[in-house]
């Protein structure tokens, strides 16, 4: 896919998640214990052959940037190409991209590229794009969009995502919106490839018409003059789009299934390395069915926890079903179930802090206990 232009547009809504993402943007979110969510869909870029990629960023960038460096952990560090990322924008993207895309339009212009990919971030997979680009030329598509069928009961994981109504060709016919009442629905990964051309055309006219201020908006309402395909990615598939999606999606982790899928595959995540030592587990420490991060210190008993890097926890501490971000420190003596923690946070010596699996609690970041 060295052909293809990689466009990562950072436009989520973060209404649901915003006690996570109130100092930091959403792809920016530590997930995993050491990654981030944006690794997941650089990564699979990267691994599909794509050189170019630029990310169309918003306000609260600086946790972003300085963990995308240079872009060399994702081999982007090139004089020519590689990773541009645009955080100048007057307009927020979540409502408007089009004018992000227009002020920097010399970036499409001038990068040579025969196609276009646009992809959000939040949408956590490990995918080869090029199964994708070789469906979409052999179909002719103007444009195709990649979705997934979730069956039994499980779209309730992707409320507010959009949903794609498809024909017996696979040609998009209908988009709305998930609710939450099908037991069976294609959901929308929001991941389009078309030629570069109709994308710097699809920009000019949505800014010329002023009827349509994003480019996903527009596609969908042009389904009857675009032929939009659609094209079925069968993997692993989270969208980080509210806080139970985000801890649901960390516990999913836990399957061996999934993380041989998405973290031991021939296609693997890269993120952004840190020199750190193993961690440590005493005599007392007792962990199962956990990913704990390098750098940490363990002396409690953790159960199905995904643990950040350089983290503390006490002697006689009891972690289950918890999220903790790195640097955090439990003190002793304490108990807590169903916790999200942000980085940096404190929980005193013997405390208690339990949340429900279909609410987990929050504290956010270095607020104390």
């Amino acid at each position: 896919m060295k052909d293809c232009l990689g466009i990562i547009n950072l436009d989520e809504n973060e209404e649901k998640i915003l006690e996570l993402t109130a100092h930091r943007l959403l792809g920016a979110l530590p997930i995993a214990g050491r990654y981030r969510v944006i690794d997941f869909v650089l990564s699979n870029m990267t691994n599909s052959g794509i050189e170019n990629i630029g990310i169309f960023t918003k306000n609260k960038s600086r946790s972003l940037v300085d963990h995308l460096t240079n872009g060399r952990p994702w081999d982007l560090n090139r004089k020519k190409d590689g990773l541009r990322v645009f955080n100048f924008g007057d307009f927020n993207p979540q409502y408007d991209d089009v004018h992000n895309f227009l002020d920097n339009i010399d970036f499409f212009e001038k990068s040579k590229r025969e196609y276009v990919l646009l992809s959000p971030s939040y949408m956590v997979c490990n995918i080869d794009y090029n199964d994708l680009m070789k469906y979409h030329k052999e179909s002719g598509n103007d444009v195709t969009v990649v979705y997934k069928n979730i069956k039994q009961h499980s779209e309730d994981k992707f409320v507010d995502c959009q949903v794609l109504n498809l024909n017996e060709n696979s040609r998009v016919i209908g988009v709305g919106e998930n609710i939450g009442l099908k037991s069976t629905t294609n959901i929308s990964m929001e991941m389009y490839i078309m030629k570069t051309d109709l994308f710097i055309d699809i920009v000019y006219k949505s800014i010329k018409s002023g009827m349509h201020r994003k480019v996903k908006d527009y596609i969908n309402a042009n389904i009857d003059s675009l032929n939009v395909g659609a094209f079925e990615f069968t993997g692993y598939l989270a969208c980080i789009n509210s806080i139970k999606a985000y801890f649901d999606a960390n516990s999913d982790f836990l399957n061996e299934k999934v993380n041989k899928e998405l973290f031991y595959s021939k296609l693997p995540i890269y993120t952004k390395p840190k020199d750190e030592c193993a961690t440590q587990y005493t005599e007392c420490s007792n962990v199962v069915n956990s990913i704990i991060a390098n750098g940490s210190y363990i002396e409690g008993t953790v159960k199905n926890c995904v643990i950040g890097r350089k983290v503390y926890i006490g002697k006689d501490t009891v972690l289950e079903n918890c999220v903790i971000l790195q640097n955090s420190v439990i003190g002793e003596n304490v108990s807590m179930k169903y916790v999200i923690t942000d980085k940096g946070t404190v929980i005193r010596d013997g405390e208690e802090v339990k949340g429900l699996e279909s609410n987990p609690v929050i504290i956010p970041k270095k607020k104390q206990f």
